[in-house]
């Protein structure tokens, strides 16, 4: 996902689907309350985008990083107040190390990069995952930009890096303990685990979308994305424009959200 200016001037010659600001205006009218209240995005693809166009993997990531700034925009203007995105996996690290290298110093370079557009657009970043594998470097940035965008109220954008949804229940699961020494298992309740999350703020995941072509979750949000619309696109990632997004929303509003109950007659 990320996103450094040497590059780019390369990607802006490479026709990037660019998207009419009509759907988005349209859904910017409609009731917040059919709107979905959490987005969570698998953002697969950028890697495929670069091989189809002869370009190496980082230069896919790069074009990947100027979707989400898109995608971020749209969500804020159409009222969805959070957005989850997939940036790096726990699972990513076995990757490439010069691909992960480049993934990290881009991460770097957007963090430094962003902040002001960040606030500049009421953006709120937060970085959920475990940040103690990274270079401390870069928990440095991350501590700063979640400090800077602390009172942006427009959307929050949780950047899930060196995330899994296994990862998150297990550290759950022991922050629980720490914080209830002693006390039975059988005192858990799925409500008290939840606040142990890294989404303990956030609402739970309305529309979960993965890009490229793939029907599965790989590994994110396990627990947040129990009752999401799952909604899959072709598009690879620096293609999903957001007229796609606006689409997948339209989409979700046609949903029956029945939550276990039983369908009306």
């Amino acid at each position: 996902m990320l996103f450094n200016k040497r590059v780019c001037r390369h990607i802006d010659a490479t026709k990037i689907q660019h998207q009419s600001p009509f759907l988005t205006e349209h859904l910017s009218h409609t009731d917040p309350n059919t709107l979905p209240q959490h987005i969570a995005i698998i953002m697969d693809g950028n890697r495929r985008w670069a091989k189809k166009r002869f370009m190496p993997a980082a230069l896919g990531h790069a074009a990947g990083a100027k979707r989400v700034r898109d995608i971020v925009k749209a969500c804020a203007e159409i009222g969805v107040p959070q957005l989850s995105l997939f940036a790096f996996s726990t699972e990513n690290w076995k990757r490439p190390e010069e691909e992960v290298s480049s993934l990290m110093n881009l991460f770097m370079t957007y963090l430094k990069n962003e902040i002001n557009n960040m606030n500049t657009n009421g953006v709120r970043l937060k970085v959920l995952g475990d940040i103690s594998k990274f270079s401390s470097s870069l928990q440095e940035l991350i501590g700063m930009a979640q400090e800077k965008t602390a009172g942006n109220t427009a959307i929050t954008l949780n950047v899930c890096a060196n995330y899994g949804g296994r990862w998150d229940l297990v550290q759950a699961f022991k922050a629980w303990q720490i914080a209830h020494p002693g006390q039975s298992i059988d005192l858990l309740t799925e409500d008290a685990l939840s606040g142990y999350l890294c989404t303990a703020n956030a609402p739970e995941v309305d529309l979960l979308i993965r890009t490229g072509g793939e029907s599965r979750i790989s590994n994110f949000m396990l627990w947040q994305s129990a009752y999401a619309e799952m909604f899959f696109s072709e598009a690879l990632w620096p293609d999903f424009t957001s007229d796609q997004l606006t689409k997948a929303i339209e989409w979700f509003k046609t949903r029956d959200r029945r939550f276990g109950s039983s369908a009306p007659l």
